[in-house]
C-alpha cells in the first residue's frame, strides 16, 4: 500500500449475538495476507468484546492495533473518539492494511458512514463494505422483522402495539445499508429455516444482495474484504428508517452493568438469564462469572433466552472471585432492582 492510497474500512453491523465478535476472531486468524487493525464499538459500561478479540491478537493483528470506544456510539462521538482513533491507527508502524469496525448491535450503520465524510479521514480512508450479520433462527421466527405476531409473542403485548418497534427498525437499517448478509448459526435454523431467513431478507432489501451462509465465523476473508464499495459514496442507495435531521437515536435501548458474586453452579445462572428473557423482555447478557472451585473465568453470551457459555482463561492471582454481566433491553424495560433480583437472589435478600 503507497502512503496515497486510501486506507480501507470493512463496518461489520448485526443484531445483538448476530456473532459479530466471532467472525472478527476468524478474520484476525486467517486476514488473507492483510495487517488488520481492529476497532470494537460497544454499548454499555463493559468492554466484554473487546476482551475477547484482544486474546486472539497474533502478529498481523497485535493488541496495539485492537482499540475499544466504549463512550457511546461512534458515529455520536465522531471529534471526541472515532477520528482520534482512526488517526491513531493510521500513525501505527507498520500500518494497517485494512480495518475493521465493530458495531454495537444496537447501531444503525448509516449514520456511521456519514461519520467518513468528515473532512479530516475522507481523503485518506474508504468502506470497503458493510457486511450485515444476521441470526439465521432469529430472522426465520420474524423476531427482528416487523411481523406484528412475532413481535406481539416476543414483547407479550397487546394488538395495539406499533408494528415498526425500534428492534426492527435497526434490523432493517443493516439489511439495508449492506454490500453483503452473512447469515450465521444456519445449524440452529435448519434448511427451513435458511431458506425462510433468506425470503425476509430478500423482502427487506432495497437492492439484491448476496446472502453468505456462515457458522462459527468460518468464512474466506476474499469474501467479504476488498468489496471495493466505497459506500461513502453510495448514500443514496442506502435507505434508512432514520433519515432525516434527527436520524439517530440510541434513547430506545438501555444497558446497566450487574456485578455478581461467585457462583457455585454455572446452569442456575443460565436459568436465571433465562428468566430475565422470557419476564422482562431482556435482549442480550455478556460478560463473565467465577465458579467456585474452578481456576478459570466464565464467559457468559446471551441473546433472549438463548444461553452460550465457556471457560475462556485462567483467573489471575490478584483478580477478584466475582462476575460482572452487561443486560441490554429497550429503555422501558431495564428496572435495575429486578434484574438484580435475579441474577443476584442471595445478595438482594442479605440486603
Amino acid at each position: 500500500m503507497t502512503d496515497l492510497a486510501k486506507l480501507p474500512v470493512t463496518v461489520i453491523t448485526g443484531f445483538l449475538g448476530s456473532g459479530k465478535t466471532t467472525l472478527i476472531s476468524h478474520l484476525m486468524r486467517n486476514p488473507g495476507g492483510k495487517r488488520l487493525a481492529v476497532v470494537v464499538n460497544e454499548f454499555g459500561d463493559m468492554g466484554v468484546d473487546g476482551e475477547i478479540l484482544k486474546s486472539c491478537a497474533i502478529p498481523d493483528c497485535p493488541v496495539e492495533n485492537i482499540m475499544e470506544l466504549a463512550n457511546g456510539c461512534i458515529c455520536c462521538t465522531v471529534a471526541d473518539d472515532f477520528i482520534p482513533t482512526i488517526e491513531a491507527l493510521m500513525a501505527l508502524d507498520p500500518r494497517p492494511e485494512h480495518i475493521l469496525i465493530e458495531t454495537s448491535g444496537l447501531a444503525l450503520p448509516k449514520p456511521l458512514l456519514k461519520a467518513f465524510d468528515w473532512p479530516d479521514i475522507r481523503s485518506r480512508i474508504t468502506v470497503d463494505g458493510v457486511i450485515a450479520l444476521a441470526d439465521a433462527e432469529a430472522v426465520a421466527s420474524g423476531r427482528f422483522a416487523p411481523d406484528v405476531a412475532a413481535v406481539d409473542a416476543q414483547r407479550r403485548a397487546d394488538d395495539s402495539i406499533d408494528h415498526e418497534t425500534p428492534l426492527s427498525e435497526v434490523f432493517e437499517d443493516q439489511i439495508s445499508c449492506a454490500d453483503i448478509i452473512l447469515l450465521t448459526k444456519p445449524d440452529l435454523a435448519g434448511p427451513e429455516g435458511v431458506a425462510k431467513a433468506r425470503a425476509i431478507i430478500a423482502g427487506q432489501a432495497p437492492r439484491p444482495l448476496p446472502v453468505v451462509e456462515v457458522a462459527e465465523g468460518m468464512v474466506d476473508p476474499r469474501v467479504i474484504l476488498g468489496l471495493e464499495a466505497a459506500a461513502e459514496d453510495d448514500m443514496d442507495a442506502r435507505p434508512s428508517h432514520h433519515d432525516g435531521p434527527h436520524d439517530h437515536d440510541h434513547d430506545d435501548f438501555e444497558s446497566v452493568v450487574i456485578d455478581i458474586p461467585e457462583i457455585s453452579d454455572p446452569a442456575e445462572l443460565v436459568a436465571r438469564i433465562e428468566e430475565l428473557a422470557k419476564t422482562q423482555n431482556i435482549l442480550r447478557v455478556k460478560g463473565h462469572a467465577s465458579v467456585a472451585g474452578k481456576p478459570m473465568r466464565l464467559l457468559v453470551q446471551a441473546v433472549g433466552a438463548r444461553v452460550r457459555h465457556q471457560y475462556d482463561r485462567p483467573l489471575r492471582p490478584d483478580e477478584a472471585r466475582a462476575g460482572r454481566l452487561v443486560v441490554i433491553a429497550e429503555h422501558d424495560d431495564i428496572v435495575d432492582n429486578r434484574i438484580r433480583a435475579v441474577l443476584c437472589p442471595a445478595a438482594e435478600a442479605a440486603e
